[in-house]
Formats: structure tokens, sequence, C-alpha cells
């Protein structure tokens, strides 16, 4: 079975041409290739498929096996793929997700996408569409308990569950002791993922990500949508802010006109291969 390496800001999914391939057992796949010792390596995986509401249609796997409904990073690499890869001429994609269909725009030079442009969509800020077991919503620096503490989250859902917390300095906090504890709380049906926040100012903010049924990455997409938009909520930027992560830079900007959220990235091929394993 044939695959391609990609990574968007140091989120390395591995991707299947799903329209040459066929794969059949993508929970167990996604396991065993995404494993660094044994497999490829990587975040997760990736299906490019048909689709018969959009261009393409993505299905995302964590690394533990699980489906994610959303990755904003696999949606702009995504974007790259298809056109560099003679699956569309088309500048402007559509693209069916679990958590809805997203809107991309590729910036080219010379046949090659430089960066691509995500329409991510309205915030959902109801804490039973999260979903949030809360007895308030929104929720907005609201208390969770974890370990005889309690850590103040804003929740957000970018079609896939988000739990921010501000914290005062992102390099030090600990933040597999709290991910793993948030993302398995009870206050979240679903789990969710988890954004440790460092407002640098009204236009930059420093981002940690504990993954949903993959732990700490380097970089997530819809985290760093839901990040801003935590933070606007919370008064602490304004509406377009560029993201530092662990592996590279995003800018998101949320739009007060018709309150769609859009990512800004680069994204790029790492290599391609062939997996021979049987699953």
């Amino acid at each position: 079975m044939r695959f391609t390496k990609m990574e968007g800001c140091g989120n390395d999914y591995i991707y299947i041409n799903c329209f040459e391939e066929n794969v059949e057992k993508p929970e167990r796949l996604a396991v065993a290739m995404s494993e660094r010792h044994f497999g490829v390596g990587g975040d997760g995986l990736v299906l490019i498929m048909p689709s018969n509401k959009a261009d393409f249609r993505m299905r995302m796997f964590n690394l533990d096996g699980s489906e994610g409904e959303m990755c904003g990073n696999a949606v702009r690499c995504i974007g790259k793929y298809v056109y560099e890869r003679g699956l569309t001429t088309k500048e402007q994609i559509s693209l069916e997700t679990a958590g809805g269909i997203r809107y991309l725009e590729l910036c080219i030079e010379n046949d090659v996408v430089k960066t691509v442009g995500v329409d991510m969509g309205e915030p959902i800020l109801a804490a039973e569409k999260i979903p949030v077991v809360h007895g308030e919503s929104p929720v907005v620096n609201k208390n969770i308990f974890i370990d005889g503490e309690n850590l103040l989250c804003t929740c957000v859902s970018m079609g896939n569950p988000h739990a921010v917390a501000f914290v005062d300095d992102t390099k030090t906090f600990p933040v597999e002791h709290y991910g793993k504890k948030i993302e398995c709380n009870s206050l979240f049906p679903n789990k969710t993922n988890v954004e440790f926040v460092q407002i640098i100012s009204r236009s930059q903010i420093n981002m940690r990500v504990w993954e949903r049924g993959s732990g700490e990455t380097l970089a997530c997409g819809t985290g760093a949508c839901a990040s801003v938009v935590a933070s606007i909520l919370n008064g602490f930027c304004d509406r377009e802010v560029k993201v530092s992560l662990l592996g590279g830079t995003l800018t998101i900007k949320w739009d007060a006109q018709d309150n769609h959220v859009y990512m800004s990235g680069p994204a790029a091929f790492s290599f391609d291969g062939v997996w021979l394993r049987e699953v």
C-alpha cells in the first residue's frame, strides 16, 4: 500500500490516496503505521477519499485508532496533496470532514502550494453541542476540578471539542500531567483536546496542545482556532492573532462580520513510501 508522509507545523500524519488504494481496517492501520519505532511514525492516519458532497472527503484517525472529526493541519496538507499530485486543478477546494465541509484556498507559486487558507466555519460555543457537561453555556473561564485544584477553562468546538486553559508560561507548564486528566474528565462525554495558552500580546499567543487520542503534538490547527476564539472571548486578544506552536506558526482570524474562523499556514511533503505489513 502506497502512502505519503506530510506535516503541517510539525503535526505529522500518514496520508493514503483512496482514489488508488483500498483501506479495509483504518483503525488498526492507524495504530500500526503511526508507531514511531515499528511503523512509519506519525500523529495518525488520514484518508483522502471521493465525496458526493464536496470535491474531496477526509477521514482522520489518531494514533490510538480512534477517529477524529477534524484536523486543521491535515486539511491544509490535503489541499497541497490534491493539487500537486494532480487530483485537481482548482485553487479553491471544498473538503468533506466529519466535522462539516471546509473550504480551502490555495496560495500557489510556480505550481507549488506555498500556504493554504481554510475557512474553518463558525465556532460552536453551546455547551451541549461541544459537548461539555456544565451548568452554564457558553463555558468561558470556568473551573474544571483536577487533582484537588481548579483549572479555569474555556470550551469551544471547531467541529471537534477543545478546552482552553490560560497559563503563565507554556514552556514550563506540565502539559502531560493536566492534558491527559482534562482529556478524559467526565465533563467531556466524547473526551476533549486541551490547549494551554500564554498571552504574549493582543496579536500573538503561544500554545501547546494535548490532542485527544494522540497526546502532546507539535501543532493543532483546530486547537489554534479554538485558542484564538477563547482568547477573544476572555478579552485578551484582537480578531487576528499569530499562534506560535512548537512546530511553527499559524495565522488565525475570527471575522466579526460572518462569525467564521479563518486559518492560514504551511503544509509540506516529507516522503513517499510503501507499507508492506498486514494489520
